[in-house]
């Protein structure tokens, strides 16, 4: 099943995200990790790709396996940072070849490695490139690009950050995930921004919830999220004991979800990070209002 048939069937939907392990050795954990998720029948379940594609031998078996055992519609993360036009080529036959029919087109993290690097020499640049490439590949892809409702930390601002979505929409993205945000009214005010640039693709807004005090620095890390004094003190109060924290954290993360449900939004992609636990609370939060 394609993504975008899930996201305008009307329902509220919830899905997960998880990650490819980074060695073979933890290769069963993980599974055993992602299959639990699994079962739980989230609407679907995405899964990434690594820093530079690190790891990216492992996200198709995974997605495969996710849709073979439990017929749970799949989404695979595709990254093109510093790889060639041949490798991507080849990674999309790979998908194709494996019946996947969802792709997640993202650019991918600079690695250290990469950074300071001559970027004009790569293949691909910019998420837009694998974008055509996917469309151009003559497969019929549900294709899905990120977004950044607090703006991407390589824009100038965020006038010409929603230019550039623009144009990776009209590339062929068929929908956009969100980066985590802690602030519903960022993601409200940001929508309605690409509503006014003429971005009608549907948006699935991303959710981490924080279950321990060290996600917190590593969160703001990686997306720059601003984080309301209403969380800050979540963090200050329970960041010490870390049940209490993992408690709070997932009622803050429940609290955002059912904003977002109560606003008009059908479809929240949560971030939960191999953890099973998490996302089994979280969905028996929100039992009846996703039943």
């Amino acid at each position: 099943m394609k993504i975008i048939d899930i996201l305008t069937n009307g329902r509220a939907n919830l899905s997960f995200e998880v990650f490819p392990p980074k060695t073979d050795s933890a290769f069963d954990s993980v599974e055993a990790a992602v299959e639990e998720i699994a079962s739980y029948r989230p609407a679907f379940m995405s899964v990434t790709y690594g820093a530079g594609g690190g790891t990216s031998k492992y996200t198709l078996d995974i997605a495969k396996n996710i849709k073979k055992l439990y017929g749970v519609p799949t989404l695979a993360h595709l990254t093109c940072v510093s790889s060639t036009r041949e490798t991507v080529r080849a990674r999309i036959e790979d998908i194709k070849n494996a019946g996947v029919q969802n792709v997640m087109a993202l650019r991918g993290d600079l690695t250290p490695e990469l950074e300071g690097t001559d970027r004009s020499r790569w293949d691909y640049r910019h998420a837009i490139d694998l974008v055509r490439e996917l469309r151009e590949s003559g497969a019929d892809f549900c294709i899905g690009g990120a977004c950044y409702p607090e703006i991407h930390t390589e824009s100038a601002n965020q006038k010409d950050d929603i230019k550039y979505l623009k144009e990776k929409v009209d590339a062929g993205c068929d929908f956009l995930t969100t980066q985590m945000f802690f602030d519903n009214n960022l993601l409200y005010n940001f929508l309605y921004k690409i509503r006014e640039a003429g971005i009608t693709v549907p948006v699935i807004p991303g959710i981490m919830p924080i279950t321990n005090a060290k996600q917190v620095e590593r969160a703001i890390k990686m997306s720059g999220s601003h984080m309301p004094q209403r969380f800050k003190s979540l963090v200050d109060h329970f960041g010490s004991n870390p049940e209490a924290m993992k408690q709070a954290g997932i009622a803050y993360a429940t609290d955002q979800i059912i904003d977002l449900y109560a606003n008009g939004i059908t479809n929240v992609h949560v971030y939960s990070m191999n953890k099973p636990d998490v996302a089994k609370k979280l969905q028996d939060n929100l039992s009846e209002i996703i039943k």
